[in-house]
């Protein structure tokens, strides 16, 4: 099974579409997972009718413009990918309506590994957005992914996202730029 994992794309306000090259590798996925900054309900319906297997979680900049949970979990080939994009508190959404308390690295890390294993039972890969910076490293136990910026936008040094080639509980993670 071939999951597609992507963030951060910030569709219309930073950048124009998602590049040609990942909306092919979307549309020809298994599953899709998006750790969340789609920026704007246009964007999370491009991503849909690219590919509708869609877990998705919202981020910051979706506060006001897309309906989706601050966590989600699906099950792809014998794993289990809880996906948040990397907001401290995000009941604060539906308490309040403001963006939460976005937090540091460090904290990102903790952060997406504690709702990993609260969510689900091994094997386990959390999935979390919001640095724009690509990361895939194993923290306090969980494999944590985090694909950078889909438009490249922002602090990233280009446009990025990941595949995961799932069988049997493995993962092999590739990194694609556009």
């Amino acid at each position: 099974m071939e999951v597609a994992i992507l963030s951060d794309m910030h569709v219309p306000e930073q950048a124009r579409v998602l590049p040609d090259a990942f909306r092919e590798r979307v549309r020809g996925a298994d599953h899709v997972v998006h750790a969340g900054d789609f920026g704007s309900a246009e964007a999370l319906a491009d991503v849909r009718a690219l590919n509708p297997d869609l877990t998705a979680v919202y981020g910051n900049a979706d506060l006001h413009d897309v309906d989706l949970p601050a966590v989600a979990s699906v099950d792809a080939g014998g794993v289990t990918f809880v996906v948040v994009h990397g907001i401290v508190n995000p009941v604060e959404r539906a308490v309040s309506g403001s963006e939460g308390v976005v937090m540091g690295r460090d904290d990102w890390l903790d952060a997406i590994a504690d709702t990993t294993r609260a969510r689900a039972d091994e094997p386990l890969v959390g999935v979390g957005g919001h640095s724009h910076e690509v990361e895939d490293e194993v923290h306090d136990g969980v494999r944590v992914l985090n694909p950078g910026s889909a438009t490249g936008v922002g602090r990233a040094d280009g446009a990025t996202m990941m595949t995961a080639a799932v069988a049997d509980g493995d993962v092999d993670v590739t990194v694609h730029e556009a």
